[in-house]
């Protein structure tokens, strides 16, 4: 284990002592390693506390390109604006009342759509962590979400690094090299650089 990912887990565990349901918000770019540390993080709890850690992925939360295609918005699918931000909102209030299982959404990357009901949170799954690119955004109705967190990490990771990781995501899916970048530059990165400068102060930055 990541001592780093250690040290993160135990202070979520340390937290969330006492509480039936503790959400955190775990933000940042897109590239970020928002997936990655929320799954490791959930793993590192559930090592100690065995079953009580779930992750809420936002990405769950796209518009289906059936939605987007009618304003011409799947070229920028990913924006702040092609998410369903009030489903997201209902449904983290859904987790906080802690009286029954709740059904979210996940993304499936390769097939670019979502998979309604693809993982549920359980009563026994009290530290939920919500992973996305704007859940600390500073912009409506992104603020709607905000209070329904107990804890916000904001992920802090240099652009040439997260130009570097968006690239190779491209390239993993399928474009060639070219394309790739003009993805990972035109379409990736100005998400990237709204987050870094549009996120209220978190309580944990975590470089």
């Amino acid at each position: 284990m990541n001592p780093e990912l250690d040290a993160m887990a135990q202070r979520l565990i340390q937290a969330a002592k006492g509480c039936s349901r503790f959400l955190v918000a775990l933000a940042g770019p897109p590239g970020g390693g928002k997936s990655y540390r929320s799954a490791r993080l959930r793993e590192a709890i559930n090592a100690r506390l065995p079953g009580q850690a779930a992750v809420v992925p936002m990405d769950g939360y796209h518009y289906d390109n059936a939605v987007l295609e009618p304003d011409d918005l799947v070229p920028v699918k990913g924006a702040p604006h092609t998410f369903d931000v009030d489903g997201l909102r209902v449904d983290l209030e859904r987790i906080r009342r802690s009286d029954r299982p709740v059904a979210v959404p996940v993304f499936d990357r390769p097939l670019d759509l979502a998979r309604a009901g693809g993982r549920l949170i359980t009563l026994e799954q009290r530290i939920v962590i919500v992973e996305g690119n704007y859940l600390l955004l500073d912009q409506a109705p992104w603020t709607g979400l905000h209070g329904l967190f107990d804890l916000r990490v904001l992920l802090d990771v240099a652009d040439d690094v997260l130009e570097q990781r968006l690239f190779e995501r491209w390239i993993d899916m399928g474009q060639d090299p070219v394309s790739a970048l003009e993805k990972a530059r035109q379409k990736d990165m100005p998400n990237a650089r709204l987050v870094k400068s549009h996120s209220i102060p978190p309580d944990i930055v975590w470089r």
